[in-house]
């Protein structure tokens, strides 16, 4: 050997090649660990996607925003100078705590006497009534110098309510309702669940309060209906609304519910601050009773009320209650200082439920509903229904889900399909998912334009015999096409899934309603589906495939 030059005898690989291919490797591959299964997920050219038959191509998951607009910054009591003010604060505390007693007794007896006899609840309270409630709103007052805020600290002035029948504020804690019930003594829109609470459930109804069911469309439309009439009228109050429909943190603003703009009147919007520093006032994963608690604990609690320029309706042209409501929410944020984002009331609901549940990361499962609605159209309504399935999946502390226990809240054996179904919604090939994954991957599958006329489609090719209903076999055999090694126990599984009540057989109204609340299962079906099926008389479908 010359020159350096390699003959035939040399190996091949020699030791220092070895190691140099090996630092210069390119491709990892991660092997998940799933009841006693590993699983290689197969290269990408190979997953083919199970729901192309409706037209996805494939999911694509938004990154999760590094915000929580729930969050209260001081939810535990931290430090020697807290502990050291609780201690000197007891006596003070307990002095309060009786002073809030006696305030909200005895705005209650006079509201009791206001609404004594009073039945004409649909025309403006007479004056007399009015005046009695007076000795309420200074009692609210009183309340409100219990809990520490001795002074508060105003800029602006109320605008004249024949200019700006309604005002909207940001919600961070309880103490605004109290706070405008006081300085305003408007009509509110509120919760229906409010007027069950004892005592301030009474004063609530003093206020000619507009309740409003907000997962019930006839309801919120009756409320919007009740804010013009309300509005419209000089004899009313002015109404108040809390557009984000829950309390934040007060660093962020979420999204507006558009019940205050469809009317189109003019609106002063109201900014509420509460500077701290030890102590944060804000009702965000913080129990009341806590949050009541330390309040009564604090030298002074420290509260700024801004009232902005009143917001008018474009005149000169036609404008959305969206455009409206976008013109005011960045008025408020650009007087606050602070982000934007789209977070909605869904979003603290699925907070709540995933801390009930006890997960390390329950700020992951906030998805921000706003958006999802608008480009998905998923309700919060829907999006608390899919929580509630992934949560029964068994999700480990940090919110994955493992393959296995898909497959069983599902009733999916191991095989191809379910895999492929599987791999669709684990968008990042871990072998686990997310309930950011799973509900962005069902929102997408139902948000298709062909989703509800195939699960219809798909009934009526269950249903060969034209009776209405499917059996149980009937069931197997339009399934099997597409998992062809599952034993009669997992059709039993399928069909108990989908036997919605129990009846022993499945109507059309079982099946949609399956396949509404399990939308990843219509995958079962696309065999059956991709012959050419032309039109059905009774159902007035069309080719779908």
């Amino acid at each position: 050997m010359a020159g350096g030059e390699e003959d035939l005898k040399s190996p091949l690989l020699v030791q220092d090649r070895l190691r140099r291919s090996s630092d210069e490797a390119n491709v990892i591959i991660d092997i998940q660990s799933n009841g006693g299964h590993y699983i290689q997920p197969p290269p990408d050219h190979e997953l083919e996607n199970p729901f192309d038959f409706l037209g996805v191509n494939s999911l694509i998951v938004p990154k999760p925003s590094p915000i929580d607009p729930f969050r209260n910054n001081t939810p535990y009591i931290e430090g020697v100078y807290e502990w050291l003010k609780i201690i000197i604060c007891i006596p003070l505390a307990l002095i309060r705590l009786i002073l809030f007693g006696l305030s909200l007794a005895v705005g209650f007896i006079f509201t009791k006497f206001a609404l004594y006899g009073w039945k004409d609840k649909q025309n403006p309270m007479p004056k007399w009534r009015c005046r009695v409630l007076a000795v309420t709103r200074l009692c609210s007052r009183t309340i409100l110098f219990s809990f520490g805020y001795h002074w508060i600290r105003r800029k602006g002035k109320p605008a004249p309510r024949e200019i700006a029948p309604i005002v909207v504020s940001n919600h961070v804690s309880y103490i605004e309702p109290i706070f405008f019930f006081y300085e305003l003594f408007p009509t509110m829109v509120a919760a229906e669940s409010h007027d069950s609470l004892p005592f301030v459930g009474t004063i609530i109804r003093a206020m000619q309060v507009i309740y409003v069911n907000r997962f019930s469309a006839p309801s919120r439309k009756h409320a919007v209906n009740e804010i013009k009439r309300k509005a419209s009228c000089n004899r009313f109050p002015r109404v108040l609304l809390f557009p984000e429909g829950t309390t934040t943190n007060g660093r962020v603003l979420i999204s507006f519910q558009l019940g205050a703009f469809i009317p189109g009147y003019p609106i002063q919007p109201v900014v509420i601050r509460y500077p701290h520093v030890h102590f944060d006032q804000s009702w965000g994963n913080i129990s009341l009773a806590k949050l009541m608690f330390r309040m009564f604990l604090q030298f002074h609690n420290f509260m700024e009320v801004e009232y902005l320029p009143v917001v008018m309706p474009l005149e000169n042209q036609k404008e959305s209650a969206t455009h409206f409501a976008e013109r005011t929410r960045y008025a408020i944020a650009n007087a606050l200082n602070v982000v934007q984002t789209s977070h909605s009331y869904g979003d603290s609901i699925l907070l709540t439920k995933a801390s009930e549940a006890m997960q390390e990361k329950a700020s992951s499962y906030m998805v921000e509903l706003a958006r999802v609605d608008t480009s998905l159209n998923m309700s919060t309504l829907e999006a608390v229904e899919f929580q509630e399935k992934f949560l029964s999946m068994n999700p480990d502390p940090s919110g994955r889900v493992k393959i296995h226990d898909f497959f069983r809240v599902l009733r999916l054996p191991f095989c191809p399909l379910s895999e492929k179904i599987f791999a669709f919604i684990d968008v990042e090939k871990r072998g686990t998912i997310t309930f950011r994954q799973f509900l962005f991957g069902v929102a997408l599958i139902m948000k298709q334009p062909l989703f509800w006329r195939t699960c219809e489609l798909a009934f009526v090719v269950c249903d060969s015999r034209g009776f209405g209903y499917i059996t149980k076999q009937q069931l197997g055999d339009s399934i099997r096409p597409a998992m062809p090694d599952m034993s009669n126990e997992q059709v039993d599984e399928l069909f108990n899934l989908f036997d919605t009540d129990g009846d022993g057989s499945i109507s059309k109204d079982d099946f949609t309603t399956c396949l509404r609340k399990n939308p990843l299962l219509v995958a079962l079906f696309s065999p059956g589906l991709s012959r050419d099926l032309t039109e059905i008389s009774d159902g007035g479908l069309v080719e779908v495939v």
